[in-house]
């Protein structure tokens, strides 16, 4: 049951931070992949890896297939916003541009799913959420500020990105409205399924990935992580949250993927982490308890029972 209250579940906070590292790793996958094979043929066998990563457990679970093509359509609609046109206007713009630059223009998919949701009147258009994702954004800016210049000849990956980022949006309005039901293992696995079959007719018609050379072992490994890590377990995560704690506070890992990006380079790779960048993990840090809302309700009643004293 999604929260009523625009709050966020402790246990749903851990669950965001797992989501983010999983999601934030996909950009250093895509860096990869993309340097052997070409964005529709990527996109195509990362879901079909995670579903046969996600069948086996559909059968352990004994939850069935839908019975008809109506049953199917609430999948198919976020097989097409949650994966095929994203991963693919990603993957493409991360021909042009950086990884780091698209993990940050993904950032913007909370300020608009604030609007879509509010337009749908599916949440209302309060103050704090506004104030929570303009001061995210800002976060986000500062995190990574120098990477935010761009060429003319970035600009057309800067634009699939954000046109990823709305479809994202129109994600979480979808999962609202169709799929309040579902159990997030049935939902991620049909939804998985469907982009399958949209996915493998679009990289034979524009790619056919037939003519293309073996990869190597490194790029196959960074394909299973896409398939295993970023998509499969990601996607069990995204529904469970979507279902607890609605559809607008789900979306709020996006502003957390610039920060995990940030602290997998220091681990992983040594780098080293600037005060610009704490400082930019601060913003975001307050903006994500702006928009959950408890830290203001913590000091009204503190208030309300110094004054009745």
């Amino acid at each position: 049951m999604a929260s009523n209250d625009g709050r966020i579940e402790l246990r749903d906070w851990a669950l965001l931070g797992l989501l983010s590292v999983l999601w934030g790793g996909s950009f250093c996958f895509n860096g990869v992949v993309l340097k052997e094979l070409p964005p529709l043929t990527v996109v195509f066998i990362r879901v079909v890896l995670a579903s046969l990563m996600l069948l086996p457990l559909l059968r352990y679970y004994r939850l069935s297939f839908p019975s008809s093509l109506s049953g199917w359509a609430p999948f198919v609609a976020m097989a097409l916003f949650n994966n095929v046109i994203p991963f693919s206007l990603i993957l493409t713009a991360q021909t042009r541009i950086t990884g780091g630059l698209a993990s940050i223009l993904n950032a913007t998919t909370p300020l608009f799913t604030v609007l879509i949701m509010a337009a749908a009147a599916e949440e209302r258009l309060t103050a704090r959420r506004i104030a929570g994702v303009l001061l995210g954004l800002l976060g986000v800016i500062i995190l990574r500020g120098e990477d935010l210049g761009f060429r003319d000849s970035q600009a057309l990956g800067v634009v699939l990105c954000l046109t990823a980022a709305f479809c994202y949006g129109i994600t979480a309005l979808l999962g609202r409205r169709l799929l309040s039901g579902s159990p997030p293992l049935a939902t991620a696995t049909f939804q998985m399924l469907a982009s399958c079959v949209m996915m493998a007719i679009l990289s034979i018609a524009f790619e056919q990935p037939w003519r293309l050379p073996m990869p190597s072992a490194i790029t196959w490994l960074a394909i299973l992580g896409l398939a295993a890590l970023s998509t499969a377990l990601a996607y069990l995560v995204f529904f469970q949250i979507l279902q607890r704690s609605g559809a607008t506070n789900v979306v709020l890992v996006t502003l957390l993927i610039p920060v995990t990006a940030i602290l997998l380079g220091c681990l992983v790779l040594g780098e080293r982490i600037t005060r610009q960048e704490i400082f930019g993990a601060l913003v975001i840090g307050s903006a994500l308890l702006v928009m959950d809302g408890r830290v203001f309700n913590l000091f009204q009643r503190r208030l309300s029972a110094r004054t009745s004293e």
